[in-house]
């Protein structure tokens, strides 16, 4: 019998879906929640902003500045009542009462030097002002910007601020309020840094847009809770879950088609450094230049072992160390932990052993970019302000901890955040303003000069 070839249409069959077309639907969600949040932040970007001032408190915008500060007692309790006088360019003249947690601030419009003065008389009885003849301070402020002044108060009249401090500026009292600012600023640091150094033990690449993800978060948190009115909880953990979702994306659409054409780890890096000046003209066209604050109301202060701290701080701290004892639990006792930790040791290894490296990166990515944005919040609530610049002047830092405590290695990053905090709080009792994190970079060399591989790296032989 001769062959027959059949004329009719041969079934349907579905073709496989490829990996990408699995992570489409995933990539595609997080691309319109992201819109959304830039839709958002479009509208609010072209509608006139209220500047929000009352008699106690100021409020930065672009049309205004404001000169503020604290004062406590002897004993580090807020003073009510005492009366503080700003005077400056063209016959400004204006009086600010201190409330009940010591705050005082008045609202300037224009830029210039002005002139700070507290009444004596209004203090409580038994305080008195530390370098008495110097009651009036000058202050230079500009529009769009905090500034402010101390008035150091003791209850030994006519004292002097150096006589209190023995000459040195160093007393037992400041050394330990900045070793707890110390331990405050190593804790948020670490929450960044520990998603810094995953990146470096995954993919070998040192990002410099790490600081713009810290950025990214407190501002989004001054968006929502500030702007749109969200519940300060609420509005933290929506921007910790849009900064992973930056992040998911991040490696979606840049890194992972670049490591598909082998691009070499130095032009990876200069795609970062690219990426970081993108997302700061952004910023400033948003949100502009201006430092804002996530919540407007002054900070309630608590005294703890003789320590003073903000409330926020206090919250900020508690919920770094519940994170950060989270994550290190789940790199250790969870799967996608351990595969984690298997391909920071040896990539290669670990995908011949079966392990799906492209996916334990996208993991990573998005790790370090909610970390580093629940990094920003705390920040923004420590610091009670943040601006298009808040990553960036902390970049040097966590690249100092990352390094110490050894490149790649989680607890190193930790460890290392808390020494390079610590330190750089510290050396505030000797060095002025924030020249103090000019220490961080003495420590970097100090590493790569005397233990390149950090406290926790391992020695490699290369060549």
């Amino acid at each position: 019998m001769g062959s027959t070839t059949s004329t009719g249409t041969a079934p349907h069959r579905p073709r496989p879906r490829t990996r990408a077309g699995r992570h489409r639907p995933v990539v595609l969600l997080l691309a319109a929640l992201l819109s959304l949040a830039a839709v958002v932040g479009l509208q609010w970007a072209s509608a006139p902003r209220a500047v929000a001032a009352t008699a106690a408190t100021c409020t930065v915008s672009d049309a205004n500045g404001c000169i503020q500060g604290t004062i406590l007692d002897s004993d580090r309790e807020p003073v009510r009542g005492a009366e503080v006088r700003v005077t400056g360019p063209g016959g400004f003249a204006e009086t600010s009462t201190t409330e009940d947690d010591g705050r005082w601030s008045v609202r300037i419009t224009t830029s210039g030097r002005y002139r700070v003065s507290l009444d004596q008389t209004t203090l409580p009885q038994g305080q008195y002002l530390a370098d008495a003849q110097q009651d009036a301070r000058p202050v230079q402020a500009t529009v769009g910007s905090n500034a402010g002044t101390i008035f150091q108060l003791t209850t030994v009249k006519g004292a002097t601020s150096a006589s209190l401090d023995d000459g040195s500026g160093v007393t037992w009292g400041r050394t330990w309020q900045q070793l707890a600012s110390g331990i405050r600023l190593g804790l948020l640091i670490a929450l960044a840094s520990v998603g810094l150094s995953l990146i470096y033990g995954t993919t070998g690449l040192s990002s410099f847009s790490h600081g713009e993800q810290v950025t990214l978060g407190g501002l989004l948190a001054y968006l929502f809770a500030n702007v749109l009115g969200f519940d300060i909880w609420l509005a933290g953990i929506i921007v910790v879950v849009l900064c992973a979702a930056t992040g998911y994306l991040q490696d979606a659409v840049i890194w992972r088609p670049l490591r598909r054409r082998r691009i070499s780890l130095t032009q990876l890096m200069i795609v970062t450094i690219g990426l970081s000046i993108a997302l700061q003209y952004a910023f400033q066209y948003f949100f502009g230049a201006a430092t804002v604050r996530i919540q407007q109301g002054n900070p309630r202060t608590v005294d703890f072992a003789g320590v003073t701290l903000t409330v926020q701080s206090y919250v900020a701290m508690g919920i770094a160390v519940l994170v950060l004892v989270g994550t290190g639990l789940f790199l250790v006792r969870t799967r996608l932990g351990r595969a984690t930790r298997a391909v920071s040791d040896n990539p290669a290894l670990a995908a011949a052993s079966g392990i799906d490296v492209d996916r334990v990166i996208r993991f990573v990515w998005t790790l370090a970019a909610g970390l580093a944005g629940l990094s920003g919040v705390m920040l923004g609530l420590v610091l009670n302000g943040v601006n298009w610049q808040t990553g960036l002047q902390l970049l040097l830092l966590m690249f100092a901890a990352v390094t110490l405590g050894g490149l790649g290695t989680a607890y190193g990053a930790l460890v290392g955040s808390m020494v390079i905090g610590i330190v750089v709080e510290l050396t505030n009792l000797v060095l002025p303003g924030d020249f103090k994190y000019a220490t961080a970079l003495v420590i970097l060399i100090l590493v790569l000069l005397l233990r390149p591989q950090g406290i926790f790296g391992r020695a490699e032989r290369i060549g």
